[in-house]
């Protein structure tokens, strides 16, 4: 029965039922995060010089953004002609972008969010080789080789070695997980094994950031004491840094586990158990096409200066206080009480000019 809802579903010309409103959510989403994003990047590149690490966050929404321009429209497209993608093409040529399409972004952005945990990683844990070896231009190298290396093997099974077909309701083509071929079960068995190792080093590069950023905030707060005053005055606006690393790391990390291992264990269990049923099979692809959409929404609202903006807004109200008491904070010898018999004139000599007993003499 599964077998053949599988063969069906491979062949077929026609949508077989679901509904455009959930594509066409998801593609105004992700355009209009994306977009966003890119805006408020550009606006912080011309306040200051890109660093290293906004060079690899504009080059994985610029990719959200190409892969959503990719594989929506197509969707949609197929919705509004009732034609699965297979019927919109008589060879294949549809079904085939949409499954690199989804196999090469899918690598591409979980390959640059791997290389920003890493650059944190050095930049927080190893300062020394950071400064010493990482830069803007071994940013732009390293992107230009995971596009290429992404490429490369996402375009195998064009050769032969894996295999693109159609799933329901037929506004979908991914590899083909349940297959007996030899040849087309290493390409799955691989593909997911990258997935599974990029989700692991970048879940242990992130949670190296999150020890060593702990330990930096004890550090401080240990030594808070023994800092001098004029020193300790950008002291609150480093801690509130290290706080946005924290959630914005620990933010990035979970939606990214969420939305990637699923794939990874249904690429698995189709592989390896002859008895898969293929109804499930939407659901890892929904989430990994939700990722792209989720990534930019991450960044616009836990990275500065939005969070800072709202931090310094809550200090400030929690923090008021009247002039005069300010000031008999910062200097309180300037409000002394006034002894008793003198006149007002003595008083406001007396502090004028700060030293006692000169209005009399």
């Amino acid at each position: 029965m599964a077998q053949n809802l599988s063969s069906d579903c491979h062949e077929q010309s026609t949508v077989s039922g679901g509904s455009p409103t959930t594509t066409a959510f998801m593609f105004s989403a992700g355009v209009l995060g994306n977009v966003v994003a890119l805006i408020l990047l550009e606006i912080r590149r011309r306040k200051q010089s890109a660093s290293l690490f906004q060079v690899l966050v504009t080059s994985l929404v610029f990719t959200d953004l190409l892969g959503t321009f990719s594989v929506s429209p197509v969707v949609l497209t197929a919705y509004l002609r009732n034609e699965s993608l297979l019927g919109m093409s008589e060879n294949r040529l549809v079904c085939g972008h949409f499954g690199f399409s989804m196999t090469f972004f899918s690598l591409v952005t979980l390959a640059i969010l791997l290389f920003m945990a890493v650059e944190r990683w050095l930049s927080i844990g190893h300062p020394y080789c950071y400064e010493k070896r990482m830069s803007k231009r071994c940013g732009y190298i390293t992107i230009a080789l995971i596009y290429l290396v992404c490429a490369l093997f996402s375009g195998t099974p064009f050769l032969g070695f894996g295999k693109f077909v159609q799933h329901c309701p037929g506004t979908w083509c991914f590899i083909e997980t349940h297959t007996s071929a030899t040849k087309h079960k290493v390409f799955n068995i691989i593909y997911a094994s990258c997935l599974l190792l990029m989700i692991v080093f970048t879940v242990l590069c992130n949670a190296s950031v999150i020890y060593h950023l702990s330990l930096m905030y004890r550090r401080r707060k240990a030594h808070r004491g023994s800092v001098p005053r004029q020193r300790g005055l950008k002291k609150p606006r480093s801690i509130a840094k290290e706080v946005e690393h924290l959630v914005l790391l620990g933010v990035m990390t979970m939606a990214f586990v969420i939305c990637s291992l699923p794939l990874v264990i249904q690429v698995y269990f189709n592989t390896c158990c002859k008895e898969a049923h293929q109804k499930y099979d939407r659901i890892p692809l929904l989430l990994v096409s939700a990722n792209p959409i989720i990534d930019p929404w991450v960044f616009i609202i836990l990275s500065p200066p939005i969070p800072r903006l709202l931090w310094d807004k809550m200090c400030k109200k929690t923090q008021f206080k009247p002039t005069q008491e300010k000031v008999h904070s910062i200097s309180p010898v300037l409000y002394q009480s006034k002894p008793h018999g003198d006149s007002e004139g003595g008083s406001a000599v007396e502090v004028y000019t700060g030293i006692p007993g000169t209005a009399g003499s």
